[in-house]
C-alpha cells in the first residue's frame, strides 16, 4: 500500500471558452487538467496553482495566438462565399506513471496552425511526492554520466532503426537537428522507462507527430540506466 508520502489523489477539471467574430462563434477552447483532491497540504497546494496557471496561460494563449488566426479565416470565408469554420483547441492531460513516489504525465494540446493542420504541443511534468517539487531529469541518471550526450545516443539508434525497417521518416539532417532541439524538460516516466520526447516539426515530418524516446528501467547498460 502506497503511503500518504508517495500518493496523490485527483480528479479532472476543465474549462472551456468561446470567442466570437459578429456575434458568431470562430474559435472555441476545451481544458481538460488534473485538480488535486482530499486533505490539503502544501503539495495539492502547489499542484493546483501550477495547472490552473498553466489553464489560465493557455486560454491567453489562445486568445492572443489563435483568435486572430480564426478571425482572418472567418473574414475570408465570408468574402469568397465559403463555408464559415470554427476552430477548436484543446489542452488535456495523461497521468503515465504514479509510483515510486512520483507522479508523472504529460500535458498536450491540439490546436490548428496557420496553414490549415493540427499541431500538436507537449509538456512533460514529473513530480517528485516526497519533496512536493518536480523531479528534473539528471535526477534519474548516476552523477557524471554524461546523460545527455547517452540520451542522444540512443534516440539516434532508434531513428536509424526504425528508418531501414520503414516504420517513420524523419527530417535530413536530423543529427544536428537532435541536439538543437533537445529540452531537459521534455519527459516523463512510465511503468516501461523514462521517455523524452521532442516537438512535432522539430527532427520529423508532421505524419510522425511528437517523436518520443523510451529508456528502460531495466536496461543493462550502465550509461543509460536511470537509477
Amino acid at each position: 500500500m502506497k503511503s500518504a508520502a508517495d500518493s496523490l489523489e485527483t480528479e479532472t477539471f476543465t474549462a472551456e471558452r468561446e470567442w466570437v467574430v459578429e456575434g458568431i462563434p470562430v474559435l472555441t477552447a476545451r481544458i481538460a487538467l488534473p485538480e488535486p483532491i482530499g486533505p490539503e497540504t502544501r503539495l495539492k497546494r502547489r499542484i493546483r496553482r501550477y495547472y490552473r496557471t498553466q489553464c489560465r496561460a493557455y486560454l491567453r494563449y489562445c486568445g492572443r495566438q489563435l483568435f486572430p488566426m480564426a478571425a482572418a479565416a472567418y473574414r475570408a470565408a465570408l468574402a469568397s462565399s465559403a463555408p464559415l469554420p470554427c476552430f477548436r483547441a484543446e489542452l488535456t492531460y495523461h497521468v503515465t506513471c504514479h509510483e515510486g513516489g512520483f507522479w508523472s504525465l504529460y500535458t498536450q494540446s491540439q490546436e490548428p496552425d496557420d496553414g490549415g493542420r493540427t499541431l500538436l504541443r507537449r509538456w512533460g511534468d514529473t513530480w517528485d511526492l516526497r519533496t512536493g517539487y518536480p523531479a528534473a531529469l539528471p535526477s534519474f541518471f548516476p552523477p557524471h554520466s554524461g546523460w545527455k550526450k547517452q540520451l542522444l545516443h540512443l534516440a539516434a539508434g532508434e531513428i536509424r532503426q526504425q528508418e531501414a525497417a520503414g516504420h517513420a521518416r524523419y527530417l535530413p539532417g536530423w543529427q544536428r537537428k537532435l541536439r538543437r532541439n533537445f529540452n531537459a524538460r521534455n519527459f516523463y516516466l512510465t511503468p516501461e522507462g523514462l521517455v523524452f520526447f521532442y516537438p512535432m516539426y522539430a527532427i520529423a515530418p508532421a505524419m510522425e507527430g511528437i517523436p518520443a524516446f523510451t529508456v528502460p528501467w531495466n536496461r543493462q547498460q550502465d550509461e543509460t540506466e536511470p537509477q
